[in-house]
């Protein structure tokens, strides 16, 4: 069940709430409402309906995650059962399914790429994909024949009422990239596509499986936290192969550091007010950051990460002007980055007239935050490249020794 809905407002999920929700997105043709729940099982489900002079009919999209959810068969059967009221109450026009979103991803068909525009140009006039559950409209039935239809090897093959065929590949929506699940799927489009080659289609929906075989996330340790917070943000069809290039992924050592003997002794005439000014740098990041980021107000370790992240995700140093983030963004972050130094490590300032010459000190060791700031900001990649969380990480490692 949601627990909350969406018009041009978000509501807790009542039945009035989701009265109220069509009402207010309504415009000539159409209206939706958006249900969502805030709890797992993640739900991500829109209601569209279209009014004349267009045909009158309901549009669904659910996502429900995770698919292991349907790893019992019991619960595949309820959800299929249903699908099947669904379709009886309401006529499915040309074609309905339900699958895997990342499969359904990388197979290019309906919702995601050139199959769909093709589809809805010709009126679904012929089978581009089958899917682990499949609701063929009687249109199509007829178009690519009822008793091919009725025959085809499967699971679960079922004429419903109005003509249109239910059709399940397998009884567990979950493993669908299993091998036998595979073979199931590839003999059920052979059979109603037969213009298509058994292993053909077995080499595609192979290489599928490949592409969406889970990878245990082995990142780099400095760099972790922040890696693994990336995958999401490639869609989902990728996210197993994006995991494998980030473990592939070691960023450089860090260089922004000194030998103690080699630090750079204090040339300010007044030490304290340089510290006031550092102190100002780093508030000057926590007023730019503590909405999208609350961690900044901490002043932790983790909030360096979830800056890191956070700049990432804008992709902050290629959006804004090269003025503006030389300016005020490294000043800021730098300074930043040296009262985390200071407070969580021990450090203690070394200040120099020229402000990109600054030095903390921890340990044996003298680091240069405004230094690691100006590197950090060349690029997007240089986010991750020369990362704060980094810095930090092998900063403390040292501070041990």
């Amino acid at each position: 069940m949601p627990d909350i809905t969406k018009g041009k407002r978000r509501r807790r999920y009542t039945r009035a709430a989701v009265v109220k929700a069509l009402a207010e997105s309504r415009d000539e043709c159409t209206t939706s409402v958006g249900l969502y729940r805030t709890t797992e099982p993640e739900l991500d489900m829109t209601l569209m309906l279209w009014f004349p002079p267009q045909p009158p009919s309901l549009e669904l999209w659910l996502n429900v995650k995770a698919l292991d959810l349907f790893t019992d068969e019991a619960r595949c059967q309820a959800f299929v059962e249903m699908v099947r009221a669904w379709a009886i109450r309401y006529p499915v026009l040309s074609y309905a399914s339900a699958h895997s979103m990342a499969d359904d991803e990388l197979s290019g068909d309906p919702f995601y790429g050139r199959e769909e525009r093709v589809a809805q140009e010709n009126g679904f006039d012929q089978i581009y994909a089958v899917y682990w559950l499949n609701l063929f409209g009687p249109k199509l039935v007829e178009t690519v024949g009822r008793e091919r239809m009725r025959s085809t090897p499967a699971h679960r093959v079922e004429e419903l009422p109005d003509g249109s065929i239910l059709l399940v590949t397998w009884p567990t929506a979950a493993d669908f990239a299993s091998e036998a699940a595979r073979v199931a799927q590839a003999r059920a489009w052979v059979h109603l596509r037969p213009d298509l080659d058994f292993d053909t289609v077995m080499a595609t929906l192979r290489e599928r499986s490949t592409t969406l075989a889970p990878v245990e996330p082995r990142f780099a340790p400095d760099v972790a936290a922040l890696l693994s917070r990336l995958p999401e943000y490639v869609s989902i069809g990728q996210r197993q192969r994006r995991i494998a290039e980030l473990n592939a992924y070691v960023p450089p050592e860090p260089e922004e550091w000194l030998p103690l003997s080699a630090a750079l002794p204090s040339d300010v005439a007044d030490p304290k007010a340089a510290l006031e000014q550092y102190a100002y740098f780093a508030e000057r990041l926590v007023a730019l950051l503590h909405t999208p980021v609350p961690s900044v107000l901490k002043g932790s370790p983790e909030s360096l990460t979830d800056i890191d992240f956070h700049f990432w995700r804008q992709t902050f140093p290629d959006t804004f002007e090269r003025h503006n983030i030389d300016a005020v963004a490294v000043p800021a972050i730098g300074a930043y980055l040296g009262e985390v130094l200071v407070k969580h490590l021990g450090g203690q300032w070394l200040p120099r007239k020229q402000w990109m010459e600054a030095q903390v000190r921890v340990g044996d060791r003298v680091w240069l935050p405004f230094a690691r700031a100006h590197r950090y900001m060349r690029s997007t990649q240089s986010l991750l490249d020369h990362s704060l969380t980094q810095l930090y990480r092998v900063a403390e490692r040292h501070s041990r020794y």
